[in-house]
């Protein structure tokens, strides 16, 4: 597992226990830049193979060199960061493997979707996604992939644009019109292909229309040649991931598009039902 994806993944955990304790809901009232740097550092020094100095940082990440110094000395000195003593460059700690291993653990969105997932595999044949709200932008937790010899696929801890079809109109479709209204101002309706929804009167009606169904398509409005559906995991502890079934137009017809939204919907209510009780994240 990369770096780059540990550190996603505890960024996405930090944001799990705000969406529990509705803190996410809350206007902030500070900013923390320094967190904020850090953790620029710390994905800068992720993407590397060889670490970086703190020159090389100042330099990629436009932070000034005293403030770079700063944080990756509380940074080293927490074992977030280790700093090699002849080049002087910093690579990745153990820190983060050991809060990974302490909080993953308590997720029981991906290990109770699971099986779910892998029986809606069995029987529409498509590879099946797993995925939260993750601030601007949804992240892959798990995917089911099909056993067609052409097939889409993408790994866990992949970001996806928050509006990507079918994925957009799903996570929007849990929150009210005002704060879907922001979110699309923020993120802004972008043209992914010629089939895009650009028009936000029209994103909108279907947004609306997902609350209603359940369910919401994507007709190659985020990929050329590419069809989906996607489903709301409606539960109190976890309201915002969704399922999804992606699959090639030449396979994913209207019939069998009519069969995979029936499917969806079973198997997202399953999924509900087994992790209400519990920590759902």
């Amino acid at each position: 597992m990369s770096w780059e994806n540990i550190l996603t993944k505890v960024k996405r955990i930090w944001y799990f226990f705000r969406v529990q304790s509705g803190e996410h809901m809350k206007k902030p009232t500070y900013s923390a830049p320094s967190v904020q740097k850090a953790f620029k550092i710390l994905h800068a020094i992720s993407e590397t193979s060889n670490g970086l100095g703190i020159s090389d940082l100042s330099k990629k990440l436009k932070i000034g060199k005293s403030t770079v110094h700063g944080i990756t000395m509380a940074l080293e000195e927490m074992g977030v960061l280790i700093r090699d003593p002849k080049g002087k460059k910093y690579n990745m700690g153990f820190t983060l493997l050991e809060l990974k291993k302490k909080a993953y653990g308590k997720i029981k969105l991906r290990d109770m979707a699971k099986i779910p997932m892998e029986k809606l595999m069995d029987k529409i044949g498509e590879t099946v996604f797993l995925g939260v709200l993750n601030g601007d932008h949804v992240t892959i937790l798990d995917m089911v992939e099909s056993h067609n010899e052409m097939k889409i696929t993408s790994p866990p801890g992949t970001r996806i644009p928050l509006l990507a079809g079918a994925i957009g109109k799903v996570f929007l479709a849990q929150f009210e019109e005002k704060k879907a209204k922001e979110l699309i101002k923020k993120a802004g309706l972008v043209r992914f292909t010629s089939k895009s929804i650009i028009d936000q009167k029209r994103f909108f009606k279907e947004v609306e229309e997902t609350k209603q169904k359940g369910y919401a398509i994507d007709d190659e409005e985020y990929m050329i040649g590419v069809r989906a559906i996607a489903s709301p995991i409606q539960t109190i502890s976890s309201p915002l991931a969704a399922i999804w079934v992606v699959g090639f137009t030449s396979s994913l017809n209207d019939q069998k598009m009519e069969k995979v939204i029936l499917e969806i919907q079973k198997t997202v209510r399953d999924i509900s039902q087994s992790i209400s009780p519990v920590v759902a994240l």
